[in-house]
């Protein structure tokens, strides 16, 4: 690590880990891996706490979290090569890759839609038997059964699993090797990019340092603690959930943000073209209600919360708003948040990248809130 090739203040950087460590002794959470890196070099890479509080397991460098929604950034990014290759485009209806799409009504949904939650899909979790919960093909068939609570591209709700599942179908149908989902990524994407500790299912290398999922916050969130403590025991080698199941440590999401802020490409491996990737980056839903924070804005008596969305990737935008961002990261920041434990952003005007897994999930606002005072403290490290 090398504070002085990054032009950022050491001292002001203690600031971070000593704000977590503070949290972990209150029990707010349990414990944290961060890293924060400029110019692509690693200036802070420290782990703090517990990975498990329970079995008093200490935090390590190499821990192996769940990314839960971070997830739907690799998907997005494998459906955008099939973009690149020419297999698809950002205004294709998805009924042309998955013709059960088109029943009741759904025909006109897009792609991009899809990316940027406008296809007018409820947020719900589409009924499957419980042993299909973990199959992207029957989660994606599901939602084909769905009726649309919107006209597309008329609203704008967060979907937490079905859109997703839908996007990594169309990637799973456009491979010419039909490889399940978890393999494109896997040998597209982690592979290239030298992630070696990241699957979108459980490998059994990475079991052994895998920090379980414990709610330590009872306030209600947008997704109920015991669903999100569930895929503890649902995690296997074969489950796969194109928007929340991945796994990875916090060094090869910095390689993967890393990638995305150099444009697409990361020690000479190109994952996608730099045209593609800045439309990707860029804000196409602005201060547009986000109506998947309704519930939550009205609990804490917040306005309604901005959507600014890329095309699967979460952007800081303009305003002053509870962000998990940073209030002073520059407007074109983008990045991906993981249900109330997990965030990596990059900064491209300062080319910062920050990187934070923790242990001990908190109600959404209340994650916003801790992740908005860390990535705060971060950039005021930038000399």
């Amino acid at each position: 690590m090398d504070t002085h090739d990054s032009g950022l203040d050491p001292q002001r950087l203690e600031c971070v880990t000593s704000r977590i460590a503070e949290d972990v002794t209150a029990e707010r959470y349990d414990g944290a891996v961060v890293l924060v890196a400029r110019h692509g070099h690693v200036a802070l890479h420290e782990a703090v706490g517990f990975a498990e509080r329970s079995s008093a397991r200490p935090a390590g460098l190499d821990d192996v979290f769940h990314l839960f929604s971070i997830t739907k950034t690799f998907t997005a990014l494998a459906v955008l090569q099939c973009i690149d290759r020419g297999r698809l485009m950002l205004t294709t209806p998805v009924a042309e890759v998955i013709p059960e799409f088109a029943a009741k009504g759904k025909h006109r949904v897009t792609v991009a839609q899809l990316l940027t939650h406008q296809s007018g899909l409820p947020p719900d979790l589409p009924f499957v038997t419980p042993d299909k919960l973990g199959d992207t093909t029957a989660i994606a068939l599901a939602v084909c059964d769905q009726a649309l609570i919107a006209r597309p591209g008329e609203s704008i709700t967060y979907s937490p699993i079905g859109g997703f599942a839908l996007l990594g179908e169309i990637a799973r149908r456009l491979d010419a090797g039909s490889r399940p989902l978890r393999q494109i990524l896997e040998e597209e994407l982690f592979r290239p990019l030298g992630m070696v500790n990241t699957s979108l299912s459980l490998r059994s290398d990475l079991a052994p340092r895998l920090s379980p999922v414990v709610v330590r916050d009872p306030s209600p969130g947008i997704i109920p603690p015991a669903a999100l403590e569930s895929i503890n025991a649902l995690l296997t080698e074969k489950f796969e959930m194109p928007g929340a199941s991945a796994i990875g440590t916090a060094h090869d999401l910095f390689r993967w943000a890393e990638a995305l802020r150099r444009g697409g490409e990361l020690d000479g491996v190109r994952i996608l073209s730099r045209a593609l990737l800045g439309f990707a980056t860029s804000d196409h839903t602005g201060r547009r209600t986000n109506h998947i924070y309704d519930s939550m804005c009205e609990t804490r008596g917040w306005s309604a919360y901005p959507s600014h969305l890329g095309l699967g990737l979460f952007l800081r935008g303009e305003g002053i708003f509870t962000t998990p961002f940073g209030l002073t990261a520059s407007a074109s920041t983008f990045g991906g948040l993981g249900a109330g434990s997990a965030i990596f952003w990059v900064d491209p005007v300062r080319e910062l990248v920050f990187v934070c897994l923790t242990t001990g999930v908190l109600e959404d606002s209340r994650n916003f809130e801790r992740l908005q005072q860390l990535s705060d403290l971060a950039l005021a490290a930038v000399e």
